[in-house]
């Protein structure tokens, strides 16, 4: 199991290390990196999105339990993380970035170690991990930025206005609704979307690495410390309470556990510098939790493992 999660994060590590080699160099243009997060952001990660919830084979899969479990523990760590605003000593827009850290997670990283740990009944139960955490945790980041962006406090309407035309909801809206509906993508939609959304993984990583400023990564360790303390440790353990509640146990809490303990995604980052959030923060704690979670990782899902599989 841990060598099946090491090897799942190696090539992060590797593409972040690329995409800063990239431009301290010089090797592309500084404006290069602008259009490539704003294309990341409105076709590429979209184009995941839809693909893989629209895509998902959920047969065999204990979809409810799953879903209560991983929504009810991202929900409750989300408002846990807002509530802890007053003890966060930054500014807001680094705030945003503590919170994306606490609360998103690296598809690449799950469905890699999810198939090496289970074969093909993991790319189900990464389809239902997907399909349940995604929407969710983007409509809180939403709604975090709403909150505590740039514009400050929004109101009702231009929250409701945000939701309503986030590219990653509405991604996530169209393929749920898709795979609801049993229609499936349209004739030659599937190779086109499956392509693109190859693209995003890649090209977000590299632009996280280009975002990295090393010189001031002393000042982000308090935050790095603090969203890496709410994912690999405060999440998995929410979590674990959930998937007992709800009496998930076996392979499907296994995953469950995995994919609420994984390092940041590389989207944080892009919706950061698109929202107005502290995007090289965010770039740090991504790059951050990739290294902690080489060790993190296998340890809280061995740790935890026992404890749903009737061991513990």
């Amino acid at each position: 199991m841990t060598l099946a999660l090491l090897l799942a994060l190696f090539p992060i590590a590797l593409l972040i290390a690329l995409g800063a080699w990239l431009r301290q160099s010089g090797f592309l243009a500084d404006s290069f990196w602008p259009q490539a997060e704003r294309l990341g952001y409105y076709v590429l990660l979209p184009s995941l999105f839809v693909h893989g919830l629209a895509t998902a084979q959920l047969s065999e899969v204990p979809v409810r339990e799953m879903f209560v479990a991983l929504v009810v523990s991202t929900v409750t760590v989300a408002m846990l993380l807002a509530g802890s605003r007053r003890l966060f000593q930054g500014t807001d827009a680094a705030f945003t970035s503590v919170f994306q850290g606490g609360v998103r997670f690296n598809n690449y990283v799950g469905v890699s170690a999810a198939a090496g740990l289970f074969g093909t009944s993991g790319i189900a139960l990464a389809a239902v991990a997907n399909a349940a955490i995604v929407p969710t945790v983007n409509i809180l980041c939403v709604l975090i930025f709403a909150r505590f962006g740039p514009g400050g406090r929004l109101p009702l309407k231009r929250v409701a206005r945000q939701l309503a035309t986030n590219p990653l909801i509405l991604a996530c809206a169209a393929g749920i609704l898709l795979q609801g509906t049993g229609t499936g993508l349209p004739p030659g939609a599937d190779a086109v979307l499956k392509a693109l959304g190859q693209a995003s993984l890649p090209l977000g990583l590299l632009c996280v690495g280009a975002a990295l400023e090393l010189k001031t990564a002393r000042a982000w360790l308090k935050p790095i410390g603090m969203s890496s303390f709410t994912k690999f440790i405060i999440m998995p353990a929410v979590t674990l309470i959930a998937c007992r509640l709800v009496g998930l146990q076996g392979d499907a809490a296994i995953a469950v556990l995995l994919f609420q303990s994984l390092p940041t995604a590389s989207s944080s980052y892009i919706m950061a510098r698109q929202m107005g959030g502290d995007a090289p923060l965010m770039a740090g704690i991504i790059a951050g939790q990739t290294l902690i979670a080489a060790l993190a990782l296998p340890v809280a899902v061995l740790t935890l493992s026992p404890w749903v599989t009737g061991n513990g």
